[in-house]
């Protein structure tokens, strides 16, 4: 066993949420002097806490951790994906939807790729190769009836990556367990609406969006949106987010944060942190249990900063587009 950190702060740059073994001192009159324990840091202080995958929560008083050390992280299986990815397309479903041959569709105006690309959702088995012409000439047909090209979205695992297809981002999804998460105590300056004003848009992406931005971000499928601002209604907002609380198949219910923007003059002063925070404490009284955030890769901030609220990596995913001929 070995210790991370400083001498006499076993495990101080790890972060909230890692997957843990603690070793540590047990009182006297035991039969064995020390023991373990593995699971999800909670906190450092005034105890470190762990929470075990029996959801059991392990307080341990800091003068008695021998050693703590970060595991890798629990293994997600496929279904795992597949359940997060419904959740995130519920909560980002464009203009417009279909399935086709095991691939679900949306359309958004061409506003993000999330909201305009098909995405291999349908249960195992049933996804059909991109690859193979008259599937392809379907999934093609529906993105030009209305005027966009064929872009895939794939989650790693469950769809493989058609060879002579164009590559574009990659988009790193971070989750976490809400028990784990450190939500903002009792109410502050977080106002949660159920759609933006004209203040929280200007701030979006500097206003700089086409018109059919308003009406992506205002859609949900089966779910519910909070979005959030820091700053008085009628005052340009100091950061904006946006929520999607929505159902995935396997029961589990997910808070996903999008459009998290801090002003220029207000970034890294921990801002963002409240503003999730608080848009996550919204999520959970709507009964959600699990959060996720899509960040692009390369993006070391964001990542960061959800980092620091417990989150961990999840899966991947990244766009391809038809080639052309």
């Amino acid at each position: 066993m070995t210790t991370d950190g400083p001498a006499g702060a076993p495990g101080a740059a790890i972060p909230l949420g890692t997957r843990v073994v603690v070793r540590y001192r047990l009182p006297a009159g035991y039969s064995h002097r020390v023991t373990d324990v593995i699971g999800e840091l909670v906190s450092m202080e005034p105890a470190v806490a762990v929470r075990t995958a029996e959801k059991k929560l392990v307080q341990i008083a800091p003068n008695t951790v021998v050693a703590l050390k970060a595991l890798s992280a629990r293994p997600i299986r496929t279904a795992e994906i597949r359940s997060l990815e419904h959740a995130a397309a519920a909560g980002w479903p464009g203009l417009e939807q279909a399935w086709i041959d095991g691939w679900f569709l949306r359309a958004g105006g061409g506003f993000t790729g999330r909201a305009n690309s098909a995405t291999p959702l349908g249960p195992r088995g049933t996804v059909a190769d991109p690859a193979d012409p008259e599937v392809r000439a379907r999934l093609h047909g529906w993105f030009a009836d209305r005027g966009l090209p064929l872009l895939l979205l794939l989650p790693e695992r469950l769809a493989p990556f058609p060879a002579g297809w164009v590559p574009g981002k990659q988009v790193q999804v971070m989750a976490a367990d809400l028990d784990n998460v450190p939500l903002p105590p009792g109410p502050g300056p977080v106002a949660i609406s159920p759609e933006p004003d004209a203040d929280w848009l200007a701030l979006y992406r500097g206003g700089n969006f086409p018109d059919a931005a308003g009406a992506v971000l205002g859609a949900v499928a089966a779910g519910t949106l909070g979005f959030g601002r820091i700053g008085a209604r009628g005052t340009a907002p100091i950061a904006i987010g946006r929520v999607a609380v929505t159902d995935a198949p396997d029961g589990r219910r997910w808070a996903g944060l999008s459009a998290v923007e801090v002003s220029a003059e207000h970034r890294r002063q921990g801002v963002g942190t409240l503003l999730s925070g608080s848009l996550l404490g919204w999520g959970r009284e709507l009964g959600a249990t699990h959060a996720y955030v899509q960040i692009e890769t390369g993006n070391t901030a964001s990542r960061e900063l959800y980092a620091g609220l417990g989150f961990v990596d999840h899966h991947r995913y990244g766009y391809v587009t038809e080639p052309v001929g």
